[in-house]
């Protein structure tokens, strides 16, 4: 078995199974298993794979046992000689399996590889390529201070297109050897969630492996799905923060005093922020539907504004469709266009102003997300 896919899934059933659906569709030239560890969800996601998915590995929990615990149980049952670690709101590309798993296979040095990732708006999201959140990097990010030289939170020397050696890999997407994932003893339990991808970085860096940042491929993260950004996220990454400082730059009383100090001021400057950011979705006029399912243009055709194109690969007649025609959303079905197409799109058109949706080849839902402070939208076709 070339590679074993993880993904831990917490009630985001629509979001797992187009996740799935990419997975499998980057299977083609490598052997792949897929094994979900099903966090307790009660959105009838188990249902779903064990009817429509039997060859995916499902390993259920009673209990919500967080992030770090399931994916280590995931990586236990693994056979594969690599291990992708992916969450379940990512949607990755025909090839991206092909270009990480040959990527690696170079690498002599390994410990793991993060790839490109953007958001539900086609953004790039910074958190692909990070370097050591310390004390000095974490003052700066906080209040907005970055540079090349003082950007150390984000890996700001590397370009987003430009492949290289980093700190920190994002948890949305790590691609390890298996071997190497055990001999650290994989995720650290004591993160429920959040700041786990960070020490496990960190725990590759000290056995003297390198962190690679590999630009080739791109996928899309939709980011917040299981948890959204809200106050209980805000208390775990408050909870991974101390537990985080505590283990790594713990020196003397005086220096943890105005580390606590420092934490607790990162709090509530969130906490505040986030009462006061109130973010919600906008409703749908006028859509511009690219695919050729007559079933999905009847039922779009019943509640909005429809334009219909099939494929196209010229953006300067999409935009000009977007603005004559004032279009707010764009649906991707991907029965017509592949995942690496779409995802494409999404980077391009980033700056038009309109919402995202995909209809995942095989499904009778419609799936988008734009930001991570609220859970996506989904519609079922009927």
């Amino acid at each position: 078995m070339d590679v074993s896919v993880v993904i831990v899934n917490y009630n985001v059933r629509y979001f797992l199974e187009q996740c799935i659906l990419s997975v499998k569709a980057a299977s083609k030239k490598i052997t792949t298993e897929i094994i979900v560890v099903d966090n307790n969800s009660n959105d009838e996601s188990c249902k779903i794979l064990l009817e429509k998915y039997p060859e995916v590995i499902l390993l259920k929990n009673k209990e919500n046992v967080g992030f770090s615990k399931a994916n280590n149980q995931g990586v236990k049952a693994a056979t594969g000689d690599y291990v992708l670690i992916l969450n379940p709101d990512t949607i990755i590309a025909e090839d991206t399996l092909d270009k990480i798993f040959a990527y690696a296979k170079i690498k002599q040095n390994l410990g793991v590889l993060g790839v490109k990732l953007i958001d539900g708006a086609g953004k790039f999201a910074p958190e692909s390529k990070r370097g050591i959140p310390t004390p000095n990097a974490s003052f700066n990010k906080l209040f907005g201070i970055s540079s090349k030289r003082t950007g150390k939170y984000y890996a700001t020397y590397l370009d987003e297109n430009e492949s290289g050696i980093i700190k920190v890999a994002s948890g949305a997407f790590m691609f390890i050897k298996r071997t190497v994932f055990n001999e650290v003893k994989g995720f650290n339990e004591d993160y429920f969630m959040y700041g786990e991808d960070i020490d496990l970085s960190m725990k590759l860096l000290n056995k003297g492996y390198q962190n690679y940042y590999y630009a080739d491929t791109q996928i899309i993260h939709f980011k917040g799905e299981s948890t959204p950004k809200d106050i209980k996220y805000l208390n775990y990454f408050h909870r991974a923060m101390r537990i985080f400082y505590k283990k790594h730059f713990k020196l003397n009383f005086v220096y943890d005093f105005f580390m606590r100090i420092g934490i607790e001021f990162w709090y509530l400057f969130k906490y505040f922020k986030f009462r006061k950011n109130k973010t919600s979705s906008k409703p749908v006029f006028n859509l511009l539907y690219l695919g050729n399912d007559e079933l999905i243009v009847k039922f779009l055709n019943k509640k909005h504004l429809l334009i219909k194109e099939s494929l196209i690969d010229d953006y300067s007649k999409i935009r000009e469709l977007i603005k004559n025609n004032r279009i707010d959303t764009i649906i991707f079905d991907n029965s017509t266009l592949s995942n690496k197409k779409i995802i494409a799109h999404f980077e391009v058109l980033k700056n038009e102003k309109t919402a995202f949706k995909i209809h995942p080849r095989t499904t009778n839902f419609i799936i988008g997300s734009t930001s991570p402070n609220i859970r996506g939208q989904v519609e079922i076709i009927e």
